[in-house]
């Protein structure tokens, strides 16, 4: 029911109309041209309750397309002194105010500009929504000439700019790849987010899964036995397709590794599956680990809110692992979880000396990329795993599938993971294809939903977000036959699944967990006719039962 809601609110879009995108600039200059606060391209307001529960500013009942906001009354003196602090406490703020010459090489680079045709999404200019104010309060030449230099006071129209624009963006840093001066715009966009968050103006899509991973560790307000109980019904459905019944080691003390995965995983299909994929995984290896009821979340919402609150949410993860006594902590296929642990997590929640380099108990491989955070990519495991022969594999048993990658945007050029994922799926599968070279790896194009956009109340920034990557999909489609798309990332996952039902509609979504599994010979295994969807693989029948 939920799915086909979800197609009905898509079809509802019309393809010839999103994919007829208008690059003609108004006829009025930037500053003087309205937002359009039209349904479909804005996401709803924090409930009042979640702002309260985290202590965020100025709860209240609002509507973007109301006149009155409902600001405090000092809110220009707010704006002015967030801003101000944080030009002082990060370096990189300043510096990118400062350095953009306005070359354009990053104009075209964004999913969202070249989805809508909007010029305030090329990134130089939705960058300029924020830098115009820094010009006129912070600068000498923009003091003196105003509009001259490109400045201009920031007032209710310009923080409902900040609101639209900064809401459609996905921080996934493509823009930055193409800079020659090396301006990471994720981080503007973090740091408007953040002055809005000082005048209450959050989205609930954000703000509702921070609350919840505060209270109970996962975005999905998931409580221990929830947790419990869903990791048992994954098991069942393991021992229907394989016969055998997998180990759910919880909350146990002196486990040499914690695993932590994102909540997606426990109840967003494809994810499941490939959660599913994980506990086969650690059962054949006899791997010993655990899973824990609190730490039961890896990404973190607070890449999307503030700085402040991104470590408040990652606290958990080392709690949790000096709380158990493990040795190091191995994280599942998410994407703003892994920006988080390689560029944040040993500055806001570290050093964690009370943790130990990561070794493989397996391979004996030391990961020396992870001495710092102590914690390793499921997709360098796994690959190492397969590297030292480790795992038998039929991958056969995925020859119904011809497979592309997606190159989650922030493992990919957060991390550089760019090579273990594709070993992985050319080992598991005999049918591999690379979407075209400006779409993948460093280059790749985002899902259109991340950064806490994937939500159905902005579909039609969403689908034209997607335009791009949904495009490359299509052209391996109609190229190659291929009929899915792996993806790293929960969010991926969940987001990639509407974006090929509307661009690439014979296109399935999957984890490279996943695949993994359904190539998997496991010891004492019956004989498998089904794959972890509880499919047949390969177009066989039966129940099997040998």
């Amino acid at each position: 029911m939920a799915r086909q809601a979800k197609f009905d609110e898509i079809e509802y879009y019309d393809h010839k109309a999103l994919s007829a995108v208008d690059f003609r600039p108004p006829e009025t200059g930037w500053m003087d041209t309205p937002v359009d606060m039209r349904p479909g391209t804005f996401i709803y307001p924090a409930k009042p309750r979640h702002l309260e529960y985290l202590g965020f500013p100025n709860p209240r009942e609002w509507n973007p397309q109301d006149d009155d906001w409902k600001l405090p009354e000092n809110w220009k003196e707010i704006i002015f002194k967030g801003m101000r602090e944080r030009l002082d406490e990060y370096r990189s703020f300043r510096v990118f105010m400062d350095i953009c010459v306005r070359c354009g090489a990053c104009a075209d680079k964004c999913h969202f500009f070249i989805g809508s045709g909007d010029p305030k999404n090329m990134p130089v200019l939705r960058a300029e929504l924020i830098r115009s104010v820094y010009r006129n309060d912070f600068t000498t030449a923009g003091k003196i000439l105003g509009k001259l230099a490109g400045a201009r006071e920031v007032t209710i129209d310009v923080i409902k700019e900040w609101f639209y624009y900064f809401y459609q963006c996905t921080e996934c840093r493509r823009c930055s790849v193409f800079c020659p001066y090396g301006i990471d715009t994720a981080e503007i966009t973090m740091m408007a987010r953040e002055l809005l968050n000082l005048l209450g103006l959050n989205v609930n899509w954000i703000i509702e899964p921070v609350a919840n991973c505060f209270r109970t560790g996962n975005h999905l307000g998931i409580q221990p036995h929830g947790l419990k109980d869903t990791l048992e019904f994954f098991a069942d459905d393991i021992e229907e397709a394989t016969g055998i019944k997998v180990d759910i080691p919880l909350n146990k003390k002196g486990a040499e590794i914690l695993f932590v995965t994102p909540s997606g995983d426990f109840l967003a299909d494809p994810g499941t599956f490939t959660c599913m994929g994980y506990m086969m995984l650690f059962h054949e290896l006899g791997l010993d680990y655990t899973w824990s009821t609190y730490a039961s979340e890896g990404g973190n919402f607070g890449l999307f809110t503030s700085h402040e609150t991104i470590k408040r949410l990652n606290a958990k993860i080392y709690a949790e692992a000096k709380r158990l006594g493990v040795k190091w902590i191995l994280g599942g296929e998410c994407g703003h979880m892994w920006r988080v642990v390689n560029q944040y997590m040993d500055t806001v929640n570290g050093p964690a000396d009370f943790l130990e380099v990561p070794r493989s108990p397996i391979t004996g491989t030391v990961f020396e990329n992870a001495r710092s955070t102590k914690m390793v990519h499921i997709t360098e495991f796994t690959a190492d795993l397969i590297k030292h022969g480790k795992l038998k594999l039929d991958k056969s048993q995925n020859d119904h599938i011809r497979v592309t990658f997606h190159d989650s945007c922030n493992p990919a050029r957060a991390m550089g993971i760019l090579e273990e994922p594709r070993y992985i799926l050319k080992h598991v599968c005999n049918h591999f294809y690379e979407m075209p070279e400006n779409t993948i790896r460093e280059q790749t194009f985002c899902c259109g939903g991340g950064a806490g956009l994937g939500t159905d109340e902005n579909m039609e920034m969403r689908l034209r977000g997607g335009l791009p990557r949904g495009n490359a999909v299509q052209h391996v489609h109609e190229r190659f036959g291929v009929n899915h798309l792996v993806a790293m990332c929960a969010i991926d996952r969940a987001t990639l699944s509407t974006v090929c039902e509307y661009w690439a509609p014979e296109v399935r979504v999957a984890g490279i967990h996943e695949l993994l599994a359904n190539a998997m010979v496991m010891r004492g295994q019956k004989k498998r006719t089904l794959n972890l969807r509880l499919e047949p693989i390969n177009g066989e029948e039966g129940d099997g039962d040998e």
